[in-house]
């Protein structure tokens, strides 16, 4: 599976930006997808998470719960990122990642075995 993110930016705050991961190969439906973020300095942190066929549900962080969705086009294999009322601190390098969908881990990165390029958000205060 190879992932192509799309859509970061430079936003003010309190704008919105909308995300996009479209994944090239088979069986899209089956896979979870995940975003994650990372400042410099540190390790990539979980953002959101959309469950493959079989396992569906949502899955957020506490602090974009309410700002940000999670949403998937099957038949485009494509994963979106909707982020309104964005804060500074949001702020980070942004990644998409697909792994074959399963019942646990959807937060730790480490279960996460195909990832995107990075899409940088940046929103100014």
């Amino acid at each position: 599976v190879q992932l192509q993110a799309s859509g970061g930016g430079l936003v003010e705050a309190g704008g919105s930006l909308r995300l996009s991961c479209a994944a090239s190969g088979r069986s899209f439906e089956h896979y979870d997808m995940g975003w994650f973020r990372q400042v410099p300095g540190k390790e990539h942190t979980f953002v959101a998470a959309i469950g493959g066929s079989g396992i569906p549900g949502t899955y957020y962080e506490d602090s974009v719960k309410g700002r940000f969705t999670v949403s998937r086009d099957n038949a485009k294999n494509t994963v979106f990122l909707q982020m309104i009322s964005l804060k500074p601190e949001d702020t980070a390098v942004y990644y998409c990642a697909a792994r074959w969908a399963y019942s646990r881990g959807r937060t730790q990165p480490s279960t996460y075995k195909y990832w995107g390029q990075e899409t940088q958000v940046t929103v100014s205060s």
